[in-house]
């Protein structure tokens, strides 16, 4: 049973709780902007040199790290107490990333284990600073504030490479990088920088759509915190919104697509107006949203849906590498190894699956996919239940982010780039540690329908 955590006091909060609120919330908006690369691919990514480099370019995972090592130090001061949550959703992360450590003693290659299993090890960490440090802090203004201008910058990156940017980038790469580059790139690199779908500071347009389905609905929810007044909180709301839906078209993701209409859906239909009315506005949206889909990627569909047919070819040589190493795998991030001996010589090469369920399958075997696929799925269920029916919007509107972005995962690879995991892992982890044994009990306040 979910019960009340020890009230802090007052709604002011304390002064270590709100160092490590604004801390955290800056180091997951940096993660946005600076660590949005695979953890399998952190060796292609070099250290900046000088500060316009820091400003300009990726950082490798181990600096993302050090400033994570830092709000933890932050964050014990501001823990108070144990939330008292069910022992198995306190501890459900705990038998995954111990199989994880198993399954590095027997991996292929140890050069891609260690960053990964350093990367689950933050990633799990991340969950914990959610639920004990987090979740007791009453006024979260500034922690949102962060993570939010942190997905702001994201958005305005991606419209300046619409617009123009993505040329000059494109530009850039093939006169001044590419030409001593040659045989060294990864494919996955060169056919972003020759496509025209935009990506912003993450590693490619898929990975820009994940951040766009997990944060768009938090902001939904966490905007009405930020900002007091009613006019400027619909300006920003709206602001947030279209920048959102650029970002998605223009990012070209498919999936990305279906699954945002899906997250609107499931939005229309937890508000209260007439049964009537909400399916005849169910039915407009989704007609609406499936012509638009259709128009948009006609083209593609009549290629045959090659991408579709590609993620097929990875998930088949993940079943293989499972059936043949059922119990701890090929290691932690190993895939590509894997692949690279079994795919068809006209297969596209790949260093990660395209879906984190069946990589954890191929990368840890049989009880790291159960371990896993377990652990996320009765999370997001068992919080899905009480996020449906808590008064407070905001939970709901988290639990649809993380939510949107778990089902991107059966097909892409979010789990394995940090600005990704990292907030996704914060946030459900905040989710358990906040939701209380009020919910367990039919909600008598009527659900606040209207948020801006």
């Amino acid at each position: 049973m979910f019960r009340p955590s020890t009230p802090t006091g007052s709604a002011a909060n304390t002064v270590p709780q709100r160092l490590f609120a604004c801390a955290f919330g800056l180091l997951l908006a940096l993660s946005l902007l600076k660590l949005g690369n695979p953890v399998v691919m952190d060796t292609k990514v070099a250290t900046p040199t000088n500060g316009l480099e820091w400003v300009l370019t990726a950082w490798p995972m181990v600096v993302g790290q050090a400033l994570l090592g830092l709000v933890i130090l932050l964050g014990i001061p501001a823990a108070r107490g144990r939330p008292t949550v069910p022992r198995w959703l306190l501890l459900a992360p705990v038998p995954w990333l111990v199989w994880q450590c198993v399954a590095a003693t027997d991996s292929i290659d140890a050069a891609r284990t260690t960053p990964t299993l350093l990367h689950f090890s933050a990633t799990v960490a991340c969950y914990y600073l959610g639920l004990f440090c987090l979740s007791p802090i009453r006024e979260l203004r500034w922690f949102w504030a962060m993570l939010l201008v942190g997905f702001g910058l994201v958005l305005l990156s991606g419209w300046q490479q619409h617009f123009g940017g993505l040329q000059a980038t494109r530009d850039y790469f093939f006169t001044e990088i590419y030409p001593g580059l040659q045989g060294e790139v990864p494919a996955m690199l060169l056919k972003r920088m020759s496509s025209d779908r935009i990506f912003a500071t993450l590693f490619y347009p898929n990975t820009l759509a994940g951040a766009v389905l997990l944060l768009c609905p938090v902001s939904v929810g966490a905007l009405p915190s930020i900002f007091r007044d009613g006019p400027v909180r619909r300006v920003a709301l709206l602001l947030m919104l279209a920048l959102s839906a650029g970002c998605m078209v223009w990012s070209g993701s498919k999936a990305g697509w279906l699954l945002m209409l899906g997250l609107g859906l499931v939005a229309l239909l937890r508000h209260r107006f007439p049964r009537s009315l909400k399916i005849a506005v169910v039915l407009t949206v989704l007609v609406a949203g499936m012509a638009g889909f259709l128009w948009k990627y006609s083209g593609y569909l009549k290629k045959g849906a090659p991408s579709a047919v590609a993620r097929a070819d990875y998930w088949e040589a993940a079943i293989t590498v499972t059936r043949e190493n059922p119990l701890t795998g090929t290691g932690p991030g190993t895939f590509g190894r894997a692949y690279e001996e079994i795919k068809r010589p006209e297969s596209e090469m790949a260093q990660l699956t395209h879906n984190d369920f069946l990589q954890q399958a191929t990368d840890s075997g049989v009880p790291g996919f159960v371990l896993f696929t377990g652990f996320m799925a009765m999370t997001l269920i068992r919080l899905g239940r009480r996020a449906w029916r808590f008064p407070d919007p905001i939970k709901f509107w988290v639990w649809l982010g993380v939510l949107g972005v778990m089902l991107q995962s059966l097909v892409d690879f979010g789990w394995y780039i940090p600005a990704i995991s990292w907030p996704v892992m914060t946030l459900t982890g905040w989710l358990v540690g906040s939701m209380t044994n009020g919910l367990d009990k039919p909600n008598s306040p009527k659900l606040t329908s209207r948020l801006i």
